[in-house]
């Protein structure tokens, strides 16, 4: 059986079908073209440089392309790479040819992850942010339950956005049971909400990539122009201030400006799902680099944690 990514340690020989999660065309200083690739299949990410990259082969190597890749495993600034020696479409008989098969999924059932969900959007008590949620969910439901969350950083696999809204959601439940001057239903509606924008960001789970308005505006505008929109359609008055709270609720999730968010949070509850949102990227991030760190090691080092690597200690449950 072919060893996955996760299983390779430096110095082996690999020799693996993987699906093309990224490729760039950047040039060499000499001016001769390279591919920078990124591979994944279900168990993780590893990058590899094709150098004198031909027009055919940059044309044939885009995202979304399996391939059977030979090369040595090796490490660059602490971070894993292969060193590609040959690279060609997965194209004969009896390969693989279904790009999910090489997808990392959500720890839990999509069935089981909607109908916890829908647990929730009752919990929101609120009457219009209930109608709003039951909306856009209908009108982005597979998407919302299929999406990653990212394109590289946290929750980035499928069905990645909906567990990490679940997983805020339930961290807002814990949090309200604690701190009862908390507004529940502004709380849960914005954990709700608050990343669907990704739906419009992001191109979608198999090699995911940013859309164009993904990249010229962002998931948190485009969120708020949806749920303004929304709120039309079912007659709202966007001035009310039952309104405004949501949206600002969503707009401040990033905390920083620098950090996306058009405003910074200005109530309790913004603020309060700025920290759970944080919380929850952050465990899984260091969570998915431990789960390849072997015991009493350092993991690799983690950009989206400021470049930080983290030690695995042997620690009893």
């Amino acid at each position: 059986m072919a060893k996955l990514i996760q299983e390779y340690m430096d110095g082996d020989t690999v020799d693996s079908f993987v699906l093309i999660k990224n490729a760039d065309v950047r040039l060499t200083k000499n001016g001769k073209t390279y591919l920078s690739l990124v591979f994944s299949d279900r168990s993780d990410n590893i990058s590899g440089n094709l150098w004198d990259a031909s027009d055919d082969q940059v044309a044939q190597f885009i995202p979304g392309k399996i391939v059977k890749l030979e090369g040595k495993r090796s490490s660059y600034r602490e971070q894993p790479q292969i060193q590609i020696t040959h690279l060609r479409l997965a194209n004969q008989p009896g390969e693989p040819d279904n790009p999910g098969d090489f997808m990392q999924h959500a720890p839990i059932k999509e069935v089981e992850l909607q109908n916890e969900l829908n647990d929730y959007v009752l919990a929101v008590t609120q009457p219009m942010w209930n109608r709003l949620i039951r909306k856009l969910f209908t009108d982005y439901h597979d998407q919302f339950l299929r999406y990653p969350a990212a394109k590289s950083n946290h929750h980035a696999f499928a069905g990645g956005l909906s567990y990490h809204s679940l997983s805020i959601a339930r961290l807002a439940n814990g949090v309200v049971a604690q701190y009862p001057q908390i507004n529940k239903s502004l709380l849960l509606a914005g954990a709700l909400l608050h990343d669907l924008g990704k739906v419009l960001e992001l191109s979608g789970p198999v090699a995911t990539q940013y859309t164009v308005p993904g990249n010229l505006i962002g998931h948190i505008t485009l969120l708020d122009e949806q749920v303004v929109l929304a709120a039309r359609e079912l007659n709202f008055d966007i001035e009310d201030e039952n309104m405004i709270l949501l949206r600002h609720v969503i707009l401040a999730h990033h905390g920083l400006l620098e950090y996306g968010s058009p405003v910074r949070p200005m109530i309790m509850e913004a603020e309060v799902l700025h920290r759970l949102d944080e919380l929850d990227a952050s465990i899984e991030m260091m969570s998915a680099a431990l789960d390849k760190t072997e015991t009493g090691h350092f993991s690799d080092r983690i950009f989206g944690l400021d470049n930080r690597h983290f030690y695995k200690p042997n620690l009893e449950q």
